[in-house]
């Protein structure tokens, strides 16, 4: 595992990634990143835009460097935050995409399904997404600022 400089990372999640978010937390913490977690802070049945768009929100608006979105499947946080300007969230459920989704995509933002990846997993994919650069190809620039000026 490359070791990235601290970023400052939002954190979000449903009733169904509680438990996934709060390992995630501590894996980010002990890793030296500044983690702020917009809840859930239960396994209570809560409504996953209630967190997701909040923390995409301060994603999109510069407080934070990085994002990670947990539910169950980790759809509806994906679809959640990709509502937000500016955010560009991958749901990963492999290394090989989380890795790529940066390469190619430079995503912000990671969603994980808690009922899908394991800890293990969930673990592996999560500082694969975070230690791989954006390659910076023209190719993949020039695709990003088409999706950037749709947004627009």
């Amino acid at each position: 595992m490359i070791q990235q400089m601290s970023m400052k990372i939002v954190l979000a999640s449903d009733h169904g990634g509680y438990a996934l978010k709060e390992k995630i937390k501590a894996w980010l913490t002990e890793a030296g990143h500044q983690v702020r977690d917009f809840g859930c802070f239960g396994t209570d049945s809560v409504d996953y835009p209630d967190f997701a768009l909040p923390a995409a929100q301060a994603l999109s608006r510069g407080e934070a460097d990085r994002g990670v979105f947990v539910c169950t499947t980790g759809i509806g946080m994906s679809i959640c935050a990709n509502k937000v300007k500016g955010v560009r969230c991958a749901l990963c459920a492999d290394s090989m995409t989380a890795r790529m989704t940066r390469e190619h995509n430079d995503t912000n933002a990671l969603a994980l399904g808690a009922g899908v990846v394991g800890e293990n997993l969930a673990r592996e994919i999560l500082f694969t997404w975070l230690d791989t650069p954006f390659s910076e190809a023209a190719r993949h620039q020039r695709r990003i600022d088409k999706i950037s000026a749709f947004e627009s």
